[in-house]
């Protein structure tokens, strides 16, 4: 058997945007991803490799995982020939123990690469607004452990140096010692009244930052009630920091958001949500699945009649997918559809249609049902329409359309299927997206089997349209804003003006 490969990952400090582009090629490639508890979850959608949580400190109900048993692994799945990343929050040298991991794939005569990402020091101090090595400042930056091997007798740290660095100084892991790194320094000669701060959460929608002197950074940071992952700066370029950062401004920050949509359909919308520094959470309540053997006999008896219709209607970006997909798949191409005239319900299915190099003749203003019903009807009497279509949805169009004198054809192209259990906890989060009415619905079902009233919900909820909004209330949701742009992009848009907008 060929021996497989291990990559050793820094998946850099937070923003899931920080990632290399070497990371990201390699997570694309991986059979078993072993991630540890600083990477972001969100990268995982970067792999279809199986991906496992292997923290080595306690988070919640998860389990600990040494040391020696991820290098263990790391060299049993690679001698079984398979692609390993093992994915590390910041860079893995620097205070990550990739170069122990490393040490023991050598050993075993493991093939493997170091890809390096963006050390957590990098990221916090410029994400809070710090520059460690101004030039009017600090020539010198050092990064310092504030949590040393424990098995040693006697700490390597120099604190008579570290106090007397002309510079700044920054400590990873020490805010468990944060009081004794203090007193150490100012005993060592560092003034009580250097500029100090710590960094919590950097590159997160949560980042704190809590800055006091040397001194008084203890009582600050207890007062504060921070907690790992932190970071110590000790330094003059703390005083740079004025207000808030350039993060911090971003319209989104410390919002966390729920995307509600399908799982695949969630990376360009969670993009934007961190891009806006807030902290998307996926949590799709519909499954998008594909029909059943019946079904797919019709959808087949279909596509061979193309050529007795004059219109195709397709009204989501799945419908598009399903039904290129099958055409494809039982033998055809974009051919079969020349001479069709084609309608789209709103801009993102028209972009679907771009993406096989078809344009829509048709898309109203206003992506709704009602809006394309009403710029059909005049065009469709006496005409074969076909909608391409879910299991289920609203019957406005077919029936406008009907009324018309159009003879219209509904064929099931995909299914369209709630999902169970909500993937996220629905009280941590600040908003949730409901993109349809059979998501309003769901999701509002979900709230009350989880033992909840709608009312009590701590999350806003923002809705994609009216018919959303309409359906959501019926539910027993109180919705706090409406997109008008009815698209996730609208959605977000919403959030963004009702987070601007001064509260009561």
């Amino acid at each position: 058997m060929t021996t497989g490969m291990v990559y050793l990952v820094g998946a850099g400090p937070g923003d899931p945007g920080l990632l290399t582009l070497r990371g990201a090629e390699v997570l694309a490639k991986a059979d078993l991803v072993l991630y540890d508890g600083l990477a972001n979850s969100l990268l995982l959608r970067l792999t279809s490799g199986v991906c496992e949580r292997t923290a080595r400190t306690k988070v919640g109900s998860d389990k600990t995982v040494p040391q020696a048993d991820i290098n263990d692994r790391l060299i049993a799945e690679a001698t079984a020939g398979k692609t390993v990343v093992r994915l590390k929050g910041g860079d893995p040298y620097i205070f990550g123990r990739g170069s122990e991991e490393a040490a023991a794939l050598e050993a075993a005569g493991i093939p493997f690469e170091v890809v390096p990402g963006i050390t957590a020091a990098t990221a916090a101090g410029e994400y809070a607004g710090f520059s460690f090595t101004h030039r009017d400042i600090a020539s010198a930056v050092a990064f310092v452990t504030g949590h040393e091997d424990p098995s040693r007798d006697a700490s390597r740290l120099d604190y008579a140096a570290l106090a007397a660095f002309p510079g700044t100084l920054v400590f990873y892991m020490g805010l468990g010692r944060i009081r004794n790194i203090c007193e150490q320094l100012i005993l060592e000669g560092k003034p009580p009244d250097t500029e100090a701060a710590v960094i919590c959460k950097a590159s997160l929608p949560n980042q704190k930052v809590v800055t006091s002197t040397l001194s008084d950074l203890p009582e600050a940071v207890e007062a504060a009630g921070l907690n790992p992952p932190s970071l110590i700066v000790v330094g003059e370029c703390v005083s740079l920091r004025q207000g808030a950062s350039w993060f911090e401004e971003r319209p989104l920050f410390g919002q966390r958001i729920g995307i509600t949509r399908p799982q695949h359909q969630c990376d360009i919308i969670a993009n934007k949500i961190t891009a806006l520094s807030g902290q998307p959470v996926i949590m799709p309540l519909i499954e998008i699945n594909p029909v059943d053997d019946a079904g797919l006999a019709v959808v087949d008896k279909t596509l061979q009649q193309l050529d007795q219709y004059q219109w195709l209607i397709l009204t989501s970006v799945n419908g598009v997918a399903a039904f290129m997909q099958r055409l494809w798949g039982t033998g055809g191409d974009v051919r079969r559809l020349g001479h069709l005239k084609i309608a789209a319900i709103g801009s993102s299915t028209a972009k679907a249609l771009e993406q096989h190099s078809l344009r829509a003749d048709v898309v109203p203003d206003s992506f709704r049902a009602e809006a394309l019903a009403a710029e059909l009807a005049p065009l469709v009497e006496g005409q074969n329409v076909l909608w391409a279509r879910a299991n289920r949805g609203r019957d406005v169009l077919p029936n406008t359309l009907r009324e018309a004198g159009a003879n219209v054809t509904e064929c099931v192209v995909y299914r369209n299927d709630d999902a169970t259990e909500f993937s996220a906890n629905v009280a941590e989060l600040d908003w949730v997206g409901l993109s349809s009415p059979s998501i309003a619905r769901q999701f509002a079902a979900m709230v009350k089997t989880h033992g909840l009233e709608p009312f009590h919900l701590n999350a806003k909820l923002a809705t994609i349209s009216p018919v959303t909004t309409a359906a959501a209330k019926e539910a027993g949701l109180i919705v706090d804003t409406e997109a008008t742009t009815y698209t996730w992009d609208g959605i977000v848009e919403a959030i963004v003006d009702y987070v601007g907008e001064p509260r009561l």
